[in-house]
């Protein structure tokens, strides 16, 4: 049976996007993804919903997984939704993780969803494989807008590294750069809450509010949460066109004097350090790009392009390529995966030393949330600046990390990680 669409006319785009995240939060499984109305040539919706799951696929990491979701993907040619998690590595090298995790999230989840809205300005667009359209819009229609909590209660955030852990970690990695191991980490702290009891709904819109991003996304599977207000892109699908936005670089903001905000985006832009970086990130996805695209396709659309959020500047470049004819879509993920902006250089052995030195494990943070439509095109974020939530358990995480070069000062990557963090933290209200 294909999914049929029908369009319904809306006057508040916000209302609507509002009375959506309450709707779908009845089902045990839905992804509610958002790009905060940010302007975009390579966005192809503003949000996309998806409600409820006809089939679905879960997997732990292995040599398979990828063969399985493709057999899953052509199985029912429609459309997936779903997530890969950091962990997935372990069978794309020979590599392990056994550290905790706190959270749960498979390694790797898909499901054909019941139902799929896209939401533009002024249209809402139903899709589904047999439900009533008019049903569904009038029950959304009817649906009440959340109310938010303006704070969680009873929350305490624990960091997992005390500050001199911490600095002396960075060190330790700056020793192996030395030694000509790697060139760059990008090293992660967790911070997170035990016996705690929070509405993720509401969490979601906090969050949304205070830090709002084009790759934002509410995505709840059984009563496992992600709240995500990412503003990176891993990968993204269109036609026979691949393109990844890796971000290294991060600026703090001063909404408060312009003048000093113009500064700040002047210094990111011309930082040394953040240059090094990013230009490090954008080889590296040029050369995973490669695995997969024609010969000489692979280029850099845009090189230190400084974009501002609400909380910081950002330093992003855009890398596409076009896929090759041999090469089917699914193994553009399984060649690019994971994302070079959350590993460092080279992949497989900063992989091996984020292991060794990270205490928990990543699971879905630093993975990727997104869909896969019936024309074989998709678009995948990467996981950061996210809140997880376990609510059977009560854990809470989220996690913050930088990368580090030889050049990094380890007192300056330790504040980036707490201004990274400062969002989640306020939204907590902990």
């Amino acid at each position: 049976m294909n999914r049929s669409f029908t369009s319904f006319p809306i006057k508040d785009f916000q209302q609507i996007k509002l009375q959506m995240l309450n709707w779908c939060n009845q089902f045990n499984i839905c992804c509610f993804l958002d790009s905060q109305q940010y302007p975009s040539s390579l966005q192809r919706f503003e949000c996309l919903l998806a409600a409820g799951s006809i089939h679905s696929l879960q997997l732990q990491a292995g040599a398979d997984v990828f063969p399985q979701l493709r057999t899953f993907y052509e199985k029912h040619g429609d459309w997936l939704f779903g997530h890969l998690g950091y962990d997935l590595k372990n069978g794309l090298e020979p590599l392990v993780s056994e550290h905790s995790d706190g959270i749960g999230f498979p390694d790797l989840f898909f499901y054909v969803p019941e139902v799929i809205i896209q939401l533009s300005g002024d249209t809402i667009s139903i899709g589904s494989l047999g439900a009533d359209h008019d049903k569904v819009y009038q029950e959304i229609m009817a649906t009440a807008v959340p109310v938010v909590k303006t704070r969680q209660e009873g929350l305490v955030i624990h960091p997992r590294l005390e500050r001199d852990e911490y600095l002396q970690v960075i060190r330790d990695l700056q020793q192996h750069i030395l030694r000509g191991d790697c060139y760059e980490i990008n090293y992660c702290q967790e911070f997170y809450a035990t016996d705690a009891v929070i509405d993720p709904l509401s969490v979601c819109l906090s969050l949304g509010k205070a830090s709002p991003n084009p790759f934002a996304a509410y995505y709840k599977m059984n009563n496992r949460y992600l709240v995500c207000a990412s503003p990176e892109r891993y990968l993204k699908k269109e036609g026979d066109r691949l393109f990844s936005q890796p971000i290294k670089g991060t600026w703090q903001r001063d909404t408060a004097n312009q003048e000093a905000d113009v500064r700040n985006r002047e210094q990111l832009y011309h930082s040394a350090k953040d240059r090094s970086e990013n230009v490090m990130v954008v080889d590296l996805v040029r050369n995973d790009l490669s695995k997969v695209c024609t010969e000489g396709s692979v280029q850099v659309d845009e090189l230190f392009g400084i974009y501002s959020f609400p909380q910081v500047h950002q330093m992003i470049s855009t890398v596409s390529g076009q896929l090759r004819e041999d090469v089917h879509f699914m193994d553009a993920l399984r060649h690019t995966f994971p994302m070079g902006s959350m590993t460092g250089a080279p992949k497989r052995r900063v992989m091996e030393l984020i292991e060794k030195y990270e205490k928990t494990r990543r699971g879905i943070f630093s993975g990727s949330v997104g869909y896969i439509t019936p024309e074989e095109d998709f678009d995948f974020n990467v996981v950061i600046r996210s809140i997880l939530y376990n609510g059977d358990t009560g854990y809470l995480s989220f996690q913050a990390g930088s990368g580090i070069t030889f050049y990094s000062d380890p007192e300056g990557e330790y504040e980036e990680c707490l201004l990274k963090a400062a969002a989640i933290k306020k939204v907590l209200g902990a």
